[in-house]
């Protein structure tokens, strides 16, 4: 058995990040309006109701009922070259595309209670992702040292389920606040052979909000800020590794350890943004928004107990060894800047377009299992209002992230620095429906 140190379940929620082309493990998806535009001026524009995903606040802006709802398309490639160690000599090849294709579904509702106040309810995902690089070691003989570590299955997923309220204070002041339920599960596998090293199951909930205010100057002009307060979730369920472990009156040995859950933290989300209708027909709008993605400093494994495998010295003795951080990252804030261009054709087709610079937030620690880089997002869309009330929107948008060298450590003994070219690109596809009462 070659020897594992216990950072395996954390490296693999690292991996999970390259999916997503968004800073850390982020979604930008919430809308195909927002796709459209590169989410620039989400937090204020209110065209539907989806912007209750980005501002509380904004739903002072509707005086009638509305309801949306979409899905979302993401088709990530993400493309792992050139893995090699032993200075070289050892080649692990390439994938061409070791990331997941996902559907992310959407719906947002707001109800004005009277002209003060209004109500929303939404449902929607803020963070998730799916890798495998799996393949990459199965080009080896069977029992060949490889980094299995570093490489495998992942699959994280989140969901927001968020309830609103607005109150107006005045004809250019509105504030808004809303409560976050949060269900998160992932399943994250990494096998030497037919030994499964890790092998995660595991989903819970946990709670935060959301605070935000929007400034009327009049009609055309507009801003709004909002802050997000992300948890800490905390999942359960089948959290199982094998690692190499100093225990006392033992010495070091190779341990099954299981643990009853992972805590992991999530980031909080600030933006600021704004909106110009500077003619009858064309409007722009930007936004900038700030995570805090320096609030992910490491996983945590609750409530540990490792057993002694068999063939070893106290082999099938157990013991508490409690809650362990599994890894520590150096992860930095990272700022998303876009800016955005609506431009009405007639009464039924209004055109968008948009750019959005969104930063990596690896800083000086790089990773394999995280090919995090700078992305550029370009972006296009269409609403078709079918009647004043009725509206279809679509939205396209490419993603294109930056090539980058990387060498990691791999944990298991003998392999020393693992070298790799990771390059990420994708496309996302959105249609959404909208209607005011």
């Amino acid at each position: 058995m070659k020897t594992f140190n216990k950072t395996l379940i954390a490296v693999s929620v690292a991996l999970a990040s390259t999916q997503t082309l968004a800073s850390g493990f982020q979604l930008n998806s919430q809308s195909a309006t927002g796709m459209g535009r590169a989410f620039a001026g989400d937090a204020v524009i209110a065209d539907n109701a989806s912007v209750l995903s980005r501002n509380p606040a904004a739903m002072a802006l509707f005086d009638k009922d509305a309801i949306s709802f979409g899905l979302t398309y993401a088709d990530i490639t993400v493309d792992v070259k050139d893995v090699n160690f032993a200075g070289g000599a050892v080649d692990l090849g390439s994938i061409d595309d070791a990331g997941s294709s996902k559907i992310i579904p959407n719906i947002f509702y707001i109800h004005p209670i009277d002209d003060k106040f209004a109500v929303g309810f939404a449902a929607f995902s803020n963070f998730g992702t799916g890798t495998d690089a799996s393949s990459l070691s199965k080009s080896l003989p069977a029992g060949s040292p490889a980094p299995y570590d570093l490489l495998g299955e992942t699959e994280v997923t989140t969901v927001n389920f968020n309830t609103s309220l607005s109150y107006r204070i005045n004809d250019m002041f509105s504030i808004g606040a809303g409560v976050d339920a949060i269900y998160g599960e992932g399943r994250l596998t990494r096998n030497m052979g037919t030994t499964p090293l890790v092998d995660v199951d595991a989903d819970g909930w946990a709670f935060g909000g959301i605070v935000g205010a929007t400034i009327e100057l009049d009609k055309d002009n507009r801003f709004g800020i909002s802050y997000r307060f992300s948890p800490t979730v905390n999942v359960k369920g089948d959290v199982n590794t094998i690692t190499s472990n100093t225990l006392p009156n033992v010495g070091k040995v190779n341990v099954a350890t299981s643990f009853d859950s992972l805590d992991v933290p999530l980031a909080d989300i600030f933006q600021f943004a704004g909106f110009h209708q500077l003619t009858s027909k064309f409007a722009v709008h930007y936004t900038a928004q700030h995570t805090q993605w320096g609030n992910f400093d490491q996983i945590t494994a609750k409530d540990g107990v490792a057993t002694i495998l068999p063939g070893q010295t106290g082999a099938g003795m157990s013991m508490d060894i409690g809650d362990k951080a599994l890894k520590e990252y150096q992860w930095k804030d990272s700022w998303l800047f876009s800016l955005g261009g609506t431009y009405t054709i007639n009464e039924q087709f209004t055109v968008r377009a948009g750019y959005m610079h969104d930063q990596g937030v690896v800083d000086e620690i790089s990773s394999i299992s995280f090919p995090d880089s700078d992305r550029n997002w370009y972006t296009a869309g269409m609403s078709y209002n079918i009647n004043p009330q009725n509206t279809v929107d679509f939205g396209i948008a490419y993603i294109k992230g930056e090539k980058v060298h990387l060498i990691e450590n791999s944990s298991i003994t003998g392999i020393g620095p693992v070298n790799a070219i990771t390059e990420s690109s994708g496309m996302y596809y959105s249609v959404q429906y909208s209607y005011q009462f």
